[in-house]
């Protein structure tokens, strides 16, 4: 018997085109095995983002294969922290399937993804926990994001974050793992899971590009009081993460970069000279520099960064 599958999409309800591809995507999936999906609408009115995928809702929704496997979508509120890590939480706890699934609701799977990754699982004993390599779409541009690996293990998400293991393509042993809703204003807690998973098992990864992740939609990554938080936060969780230079250049050239885009600047320069003696060649350095000494807009490094698929 193939394991059940549930995928958890949470929404505010603000981006019904994108939300409605993202829910079509996961039922068309190939999976042979049951297949539920919960959207967890966070913040927003959950009758009036039901009204809108009423379709999605109320069709009967084969497998891409053709095959007849029982598929349904449910639409809840977020009854835990507000927030991302709440609302994954409780599509988590209203799921009753072997395995869960996370997809952002600008975000969309392509046909085999939860097979391949599945497929993964099971041929890994011991494995709890899957991802699989992503495609960037930013403006007109898609730009591949591979890992160069089968297997990610916790040394590989400390020296860099690895922005393929994305929370769009988690899939997992529903009961062993929950997001932290600790996190401020939501950042990193994705990191932070997958970190958390990679010390129990490594990850069981399909290197293969089989989740569009759209960047540019969202305010999320500019917010930089937010960001700065969650990489202390993340710091005083994870204190390993400054063991390895590359790793820990790279964390400290992130906060010398947020902090230039607050205007900051000699938070901005201290950081940056710690990032520069982990790691003199670490390239955030200028960046951060560049911007505290305003030759530079902050939102135009990262609209260049995301055209190349990459992030500060």
């Amino acid at each position: 018997m193939s394991p059940s599958v549930g995928v958890v999409i949470p929404t505010r309800g603000h981006r019904p085109d994108r939300l409605r591809a993202a829910i079509r995507a996961a039922l068309g999936q190939d999976h042979p095995g049951p297949l539920e999906v919960v959207v967890v609408v966070d913040g927003g009115d959950p009758a009036a983002v039901a009204d809108r995928t009423a379709d999605l809702l109320a069709a009967r929704c084969p497998a891409a294969s053709g095959e007849e496997t029982p598929r349904r979508v449910r639409v809840v509120a977020n009854r835990l922290s507000p927030g991302l890590p709440g609302a994954r939480n409780t599509g988590i706890a209203v799921l009753g399937t072997d395995l869960v699934a996370f997809c952002d609701d600008d975000d969309e799977w392509a046909p085999g993804k939860v097979a391949a990754q599945v497929a993964a699982l099971e041929s890994r004993p011991g494995a709890e926990f899957s991802s699989c390599a992503i495609e960037v779409e930013y403006g007109s541009r898609r730009v591949p994001r591979l890992a160069g690996t089968g297997t990610v293990t916790r040394a590989h998400l400390l020296r860099s974050r690895m922005v393929m293991v994305h929370s769009s393509t988690f899939l997992f042993r529903r009961g062993a793992f929950w997001a932290d809703e600790s996190a401020p204003g939501g950042q990193n807690e994705d990191w932070d899971l997958a970190l958390r998973a990679a010390a129990r098992h490594p990850i069981a990864h399909v290197d293969r590009p089989l989740v569009r992740v759209r960047w540019g939609g969202s305010a999320y990554a500019t917010r930089w009081a937010d960001r700065i938080a969650g990489l202390e936060w993340m710091l005083a969780r994870h204190p390993d993460l400054v063991v390895d230079p590359r790793g820990a250049a790279r964390v400290y050239g992130q906060l010398a970069f947020h902090h230039a885009a607050l205007g900051r600047r000699r938070e901005a320069g201290r950081w940056a000279w710690r990032a520069f003696t982990a790691r003199r060649g670490e390239p955030r350095v200028p960046l951060a520099l560049a911007v505290a000494a305003g030759l530079v807009p902050a939102g135009t490094v990262l609209g260049a960064l995301h055209n190349l698929g990459r992030g500060i």
